[in-house]
């Protein structure tokens, strides 16, 4: 017996012990699993981003997707759980960004190529670091496939998808209204923009009619009126019927512009007429366009009044501007009033900047063809979406998607292959005739040449969206597009797990995107988690100084206790509201485990009779199962027995419909209650009789083996550690032994 059991149980001297044991086994790579294994299963992790270390949020979304791997790892399939890591855009610029601030430099001081190098230098040692704490975790991933989205055959895999699009003509410029980061110097998803309801004012403003009188808007950003084109009712509100086509003037600009009406206007919203400013207003642009509005350009780049604003604010921050222009307005006598407002403010999730919508000229992926492909096998039940709402919540979002902004004006990320032609040409001897063939603008994986003159293409700077190679992922990990073994072996995948706020940015992309370069949806089961809240039911952030390390967790209690509590809470997908206790109580059942084990060993001889009788049909490993089902003897064997298999039998149902809460309670309580409290007590008297002491140890070694496998999908370590006392003789781990049948 390798293990002591004179000892009380310590998981900070097992658990890395055993971690070592399972990566030189070899059989996280399911290419050098023991047995015949015909079906693959494959988990892909959603990739860590490389902004730092994992939360609890990463925790638990990858304890439940090892609790799946590992059982199917035991019921004899080829199981692949994949790890990797994602570059993250302007996360992670803005997290280095942020670094070189404390030795007051900026990404511009350093110039790109040795910012990249800086960003480089980062992924190596956060990348690892990741790495390390996900191995905390007793994670079964087969790290010699690990995954990061920039590497180079996965850039490959990114150029070929964007080379795709644009030969379909799904790819496309255009100048649209974005959302712009005047700090982050770039566009950003609409789905990127964190809305906060922020306290402000909402003022009434007074525009002169030509015919007299006055028409009074409502605004929260006075300042853009500098930009305005228009003003606009609803065609059916009687209070403006007569003033549609009508003639107002601009405060402080005293320019003419037209009332109009449109049906897009909010009649409850303030006086019910709004302003129209067409370049720095979604809906504002929209509007514009069906009335052929001229547009005004009053806020630029970096977040400043441009000349179009005139001389009052020309430079000016937009607060400050505000300021100037309510000022004006009051001087003028056309602030009618100001009243304390509650709005929605648009920031951006990575460094909280006022978001300016602006028109830009960006690359966009035309949704049209690929949302109604979507619909379609989304709706052919391809996917089993856990729970079912997010079904009717996928197919929403894509009746109304938008074209995807996938051009972002960063430094770190994937380049588009995109090249533009020197504006300098000079012909090739011979060819003078065909210089106005030369192609301003090419696509191509590789750097151009033009087949008319000697200028070189250059590529543009841009880089793509983050979530552009993400949608990639359960393939390109793969080694798409190359037809490769593992794609045709592991390809598509069992499930994804994620959490609920990169569910359109993630979990659509790679249903559409799979669907486009594999004609296979990219995995059988979408499966979305709950958050973990702190204990008032907040969400965990830095600011409110309420975020869990499960790092510091691990040290305290040990990966088994953490797995535990976080899969204990995990009742259905409702929000789990931190609880140290749950943690508390992982730690006492793992005490009643090895007690309970050292019992029933001791209570066997030396060696145990039971144990080698049993293990003698056991030889097959994941191939068959292990014990002949004893004849009970008594009222209490029967009992255990029959709850041993109901407990086997929903256990297994409970894990295979991702009720992993569900699952942990029911062997909680079988174990502690049915097991211990009740038949180890009875075995006792039965070990003192002859007559049923063989059957009772058999019994025994049964149900704690039994246990032990069941238990450990959700508690690896200790189950692993028990069982090398249990079979002591066999070669094999605990993690390749058969799942209870």
């Amino acid at each position: 017996m390798k293990v002591d059991f004179s000892k009380p149980y310590d998981p900070n001297k097992v658990e890395k012990n055993i971690y070592k044991k399972w990566e030189k086994s070899g059989y996280f790579n399911p290419d050098k699993l023991p047995g015949k294994r015909p079906k693959s299963f494959t988990v892909m992790m959603a990739p860590p981003n490389i902004t730092g270390h994992i939360h609890v949020g990463h925790a638990l979304e990858n304890i439940l997707s090892d609790i799946v791997i590992r059982k199917r790892r035991m019921q004899g399939y080829k199981a692949l759980f994949l790890p990797g890591k994602d570059h993250a855009g302007i996360a992670a610029q803005y997290v280095v960004e942020r670094e070189l601030r404390k030795e007051n430099k900026t990404r511009f001081d350093l110039g790109k190529e040795k910012f990249l190098e800086k960003m480089w230098q980062w992924m190596k040692e956060n990348g690892d670091a990741i790495d390390q704490e996900l191995k905390l975790l007793g994670l079964s991933c087969d790290w010699t496939r690990g995954r990061f989205t920039m590497d180079d055959e996965y850039q490959e895999a990114v150029k070929a998808a964007f080379e795709h699009y644009y030969k379909k003509g799904w790819i496309y410029q255009g100048k649209r209204i974005i959302n712009w980061c005047s700090r982050c110097q770039t566009s950003i998803s609409d789905l990127e923009v964190e809305h906060v309801e922020e306290k402000g004012s909402l003022w009434f403003i007074k525009y002169p009619l030509e015919a007299g009188g006055f028409i009074t808007v409502a605004t929260t950003r006075p300042e853009t009126m500098l930009g305005d084109a228009a003003v606009a009712v609803h065609p059916s509100d009687p209070r403006y019927k007569n003033l549609v086509g009508e003639k107002a003037r601009l405060p402080i600009k005293d320019r003419t512009i037209p009332i109009i009406a449109d049906k897009e206007i909010d009649q409850k919203f303030g006086t019910g007429a709004v302003k129209i400013t067409p370049l720095h207003d979604p809906l504002d642009f929209e509007i514009a366009l069906r009335h052929k509005l001229l547009s005004y350009e009053v806020i630029n780049q970096q977040g400043r009044m441009t000349k179009e604003a005139g001389s009052i604010c020309m430079g000016l921050k937009t607060l400050e501007c505000r300021k100037k222009v309510v000022e004006a307005l009051r001087e003028a006598g056309l602030l009618e009033k100001e009243e304390e407002y509650i709005h929605r403010i648009g920031r951006c999730e990575r460094c909280q900047t006022i978001i300016e919508p602006l028109v830009s000229l960006q690359w966009f992926l035309s949704m049209r063809e690929l949302a109604k492909k979507t619909r379609q096998v989304v709706r052919g039940e391809k996917i089993t979406f856990i729970p079912p709402q997010r079904k009717k919540i996928f197919l929403e979002w894509l009746r109304q998607v938008k074209d995807w902004n996938i051009s972002r004006q960063l430094w770190w990320g994937h380049r588009l292959p995109v090249w533009k032609h020197d504006p300098v040409c000079i012909p090739k001897r011979g060819r003078e005739k065909d210089i106005e063939k030369c192609i301003d603008m090419v696509v191509s994986k590789t750097e151009p040449a033009c087949k008319h003159c000697d200028a070189r293409y250059k590529q543009i700077p841009d880089v793509l969206d983050t979530w552009f190679s993400s949608a990639l992922w359960p393939f390109a990990t793969l080694e798409w597009p190359q037809k490769t073994k593992d794609l045709k072996t592991f390809y598509p995948t069992d499930m994804i797990s994620s959490a609920r706020e990169i569910f359109f940015l993630w979990i659509v992309r790679m249903v559409f995107s799979g669907l486009e370069f594999t004609k296979k949806s990219p995995f059988k089961t979408s499966y979305t988690h709950a958050t973990v809240l702190d204990q008032k039911g907040r969400k965990m952030s830095k600011s409110l100084g309420n975020v869990v390390d499960p790092i510091v967790m691990i040290e305290k209690y040990g990966t088994d206790a953490l797995r535990f509590g976080l899969t204990w809470q995990t009742m259905g997908t409702q929000d789990i509201h931190w609880s140290e206790e749950a943690l508390v109580a992982g730690k006492k059942f793992l005490n009643k485990m090895w007690n309970a084990a050292r019992f029933v060993l001791e209570r066997n001889e030396s060696p145990p009779e039971a144990l080698l009788a049993l293990r003698s049909l056991g030889e097959a490993g994941a191939r068959g199962d292990y014990f002949k089902k004893p004849h009970p003897k008594t009222k209490e064997d029967r009992k255990i027995l029959e709850s041993l298999k109901k407990t086997k039998k929903e256990v297994t149902r409970h894990i295979d419909h991702y009720q992993f809460g569900h699952a942990l309670h029911k062997l909680y309580d079988f174990f502690w209650h049915d097991f211990c409290d009740q038949y180890l007590e009875s075995s006792k008297k039965q070990l003192g009789d002859p007559a049923l002491k063989t059957r009772t140890q058999e019994i025994l070694v049964l149900v704690l083996t039994d246990c032990l496998r069941l238990l450990h999908p959700f508690l690896p370590h200790i189950t692993e550690n028990i069982w090398e006392a249990v079979r002591a003789s066999s070669k094999d781990l605990l993690m390749v032994e058969s799942w209870p049948k």
